[in-house]
């Protein structure tokens, strides 16, 4: 079953159209990842999932209900989390305190943030810590923790590993493996192609604002020329 379906999707910001009638889905425990050159469309396409650039044709369903045409702060309730680049922290409050905002929508459930702590054990041990403070690893598990708190049925990661030292990109990626095991459908964008092989089930290759190939990762190897196509410089 899907969770996420998208079909025809256009949009774009003002007269400039970037997406062009995207099609693309997602489904539960697995990990489908977006790949292509810069401007092609990905974090738009995030961005406009979640209703933060209005679509202007196509549809957005995520089991059976319709988002295109929701306002952006409804769309977390029927199960969207987002984590954009570059993380977006609240930086003068703390751990608790942005956990707290992302649990908002769920009624800040204390289960779920424990499941969340449970994931990112580093987290608990800054609770009272703000996360201007944290080192950049660490603030961007905050970010998919926070995300988290939505309980959400499909997961949105723009680049979470960017910039980040080995030990904690291990640490993210990880995270992201077991959220596949407990069933969320992850959309990630990932540029690197070792990144790529090691968490994905398939990968949509995007390129002038629309899906131009999709392919199941098993059997793909750094060398296929599918990467240099859609990747390569």
């Amino acid at each position: 079953m899907l969770a996420l379906e998208v079909k025809g999707l256009t949009a774009g910001y003002g007269p400039v159209t970037v997406l062009h009638g995207v099609d693309f889905s997602a489904g539960p425990g697995r990990i489908t990842c977006l790949m292509g050159r810069n401007g092609v469309g990905k974090s738009t396409f995030l961005k406009c999932l979640m209703g933060l650039v209005p679509a202007s044709g196509g549809t957005i369903t995520l089991n059976g209900t319709t988002l295109q045409n929701l306002p952006a702060h409804e769309v977390p309730r029927h199960g969207l989390a987002y984590v954009p680049q570059g993380r977006r922290l609240f930086g003068p409050l703390t751990v608790a305190e942005n956990l707290a905002v992302g649990g908002l929508v769920r009624g800040n459930d204390l289960a779920t943030l424990d499941h969340v702590l449970t994931l990112f054990p580093r987290l608990r041990e800054r609770l009272a810590q703000t996360a201007q403070t944290l080192s950049g690893g660490e603030q961007q598990m905050l970010a998919i923790a926070r995300a988290l708190c939505l309980q959400p049925k499909v997961l949105l990661l723009d680049e979470p590993t960017e910039g980040l030292q080995p030990s904690m990109i291990t640490l993210i990626q990880q995270a992201i493996l077991t959220l596949k095991g407990q069933g969320v459908a992850v959309v990630l964008v990932e540029q690197r192609v070792d990144a790529v092989l090691k968490l994905a089930d398939r990968v949509a290759f995007m390129a002038a604002g629309r899906v131009a190939e999709t392919r199941e990762i098993k059997g793909m190897a750094a060398d296929d020329p599918v990467f240099r196509t859609y990747v390569g410089v």
